[in-house]
C-alpha cells in the first residue's frame, strides 16, 4: 500500500535538504578551485595589492608580460569566507584586493610596485576615489621579508618624489588569508566592458591618475 501524509512530507523535506547541501558544496568547490589555481610553483611568486575597487586593479597587471593570473578578493579581515555584501558593508575588516601570480624571471616585484603606485591615490586613508571606507583602503600586503623591504623602499621613493601634496598613507602589512571574490567579480572589465568603463570614468580614477602621472599612469 502506498504511504501518504506525514511520511511523504518528511521525505520531501529530506530531499530539499540534500539539494541545498549539494548546492553549498558546489559553491565551496568553485571557490576551492579558484584557490588551487592560485597556488604557486617554484618558478612563480605571489603579490597582493589593495587599491580600492578591485575591478580597476586587475587590468594594469594583466597587461604585464610575466603575470600569470590576477584574482580579485578580500584580505586583511577577521571573518572567514566573507561575501562581497559583508565586505562592502565595512564590517569584516577586509580590503578589496587583487592577488597576482607572476613569473619573477619575467617581471620583478619592483616592477609590480611601480604599476601599483600608478593606480592609486596614496594620500587618502580608508578611501580610493568615490569608494569610501576601510574596505577600500590602499595597501601592500607583503608575502616575505624581501617584499616588505622593497615595498618600504618604494613608498619612501614615492614620498620623496614631490608628486603628491599630502603624506603617503598607503599601508604596508603582512599578507594573511586571501579569500577569492565571487566568480562574477573576476575579470569584470572583460565580462562587462560597458558597465566597467562607465563606473571607472565616474569614479574619477583616470582623471586623477592623468593629473599626477600624465600618460605614464595606468
Amino acid at each position: 500500500m502506498l504511504r501518504t501524509g506525514p511520511v511523504n512530507f518528511l521525505t520531501g523535506v529530506a530531499l530539499a535538504g540534500i539539494v541545498l547541501l549539494a548546492t553549498a558544496v558546489i559553491a565551496d568547490d568553485k571557490r576551492n578551485d579558484t584557490v588551487k589555481s592560485m597556488e604557486q610553483t617554484d618558478n612563480q611568486a605571489t603579490a597582493t595589492f589593495a587599491g580600492g575597487c578591485f575591478w580597476c586593479m586587475e587590468p594594469p597587471f594583466d597587461k604585464l608580460e610575466g603575470v600569470i593570473s590576477t584574482t580579485s578578493g578580500y584580505i586583511g579581515g577577521q571573518k572567514d569566507n566573507p561575501t562581497y555584501k559583508e565586505v562592502s558593508a565595512g564590517g569584516t575588516g577586509h580590503a578589496e584586493a587583487v592577488q597576482i601570480l607572476y613569473d619573477p624571471g619575467k617581471v620583478t616585484y619592483t616592477q609590480l610596485l611601480e604599476v601599483f603606485w600608478r593606480q592609486i591615490n596614496p594620500t587618502t586613508p580608508d578611501r580610493q576615489f568615490v569608494d569610501v571606507g576601510s574596505q577600500y583602503r590602499a595597501a601592500i600586503f607583503y608575502h616575505d621579508p624581501e617584499q616588505k623591504r622593497l615595498a618600504e623602499e618604494s613608498k619612501e621613493q614615492i614620498a620623496q618624489s614631490g608628486r603628491f601634496d599630502g603624506p603617503i598613507v598607503t599601508q604596508i602589512v603582512e599578507a594573511g588569508k586571501f579569500w577569492p571574490a565571487e566568480d562574477y567579480h573576476q575579470d569584470y572589465y572583460m565580462r562587462n566592458p560597458v558597465r566597467y568603463k562607465y563606473y571607472r570614468w565616474g569614479s574619477g580614477r583616470d582623471q586623477y591618475l592623468k593629473s599626477v602621472w600624465g600618460d605614464k599612469g595606468q
